[in-house]
């Protein structure tokens, strides 16, 4: 077993760039190219759509749900060095419980617009 030490999420959040280039190239050593590849188009659309399924959830009722989603978010955004997405996912995980409405929408927010940066960030990388 191995030991992770996270940054505070905070300090993640305020910082740029919204991907580390290192994981995947990472993630390309382990795995080749095609299926770094393949893995990272699957993480776009499930992140997408996981994204779409939080704003469609309510937090009375889904609380369980929106943590385990949060929670397979965090996971896979890590694995491709999405720390800002990682980390606000991080926070709905383990806030879910105690966020107002207002709160939870200001934080998929947030989240929404990680995702677009992180997006954004692939596209000029290959640019």
């Amino acid at each position: 077993m191995f030991e992770v030490t996270a940054a505070p999420a905070q300090k993640v959040l305020d910082c740029a760039p919204a991907r580390d280039p290192n994981a995947y190239a990472a993630l390309v050593r382990e795995i080749g190219e095609d299926g770094a590849s393949e893995v990272r188009a699957v993480f776009w659309s499930e992140t997408c759509a996981r994204l779409q399924l939080f704003r469609t959830l309510s937090r009375e009722q889904h609380q369980a749900r929106i943590a385990r989603e949060a929670h397979s978010l965090k996971s896979a955004a890590g694995t491709f060095g999405y720390a800002r997405l990682a980390a606000l996912a991080l926070r709905l995980e383990k806030s879910v419980e105690t966020l107002h409405d207002t709160e939870l929408g200001d934080l998929l927010d947030l989240m929404d617009a990680a995702y677009a940066a992180a997006r954004a960030q692939e596209r000029d990388a290959r640019a």
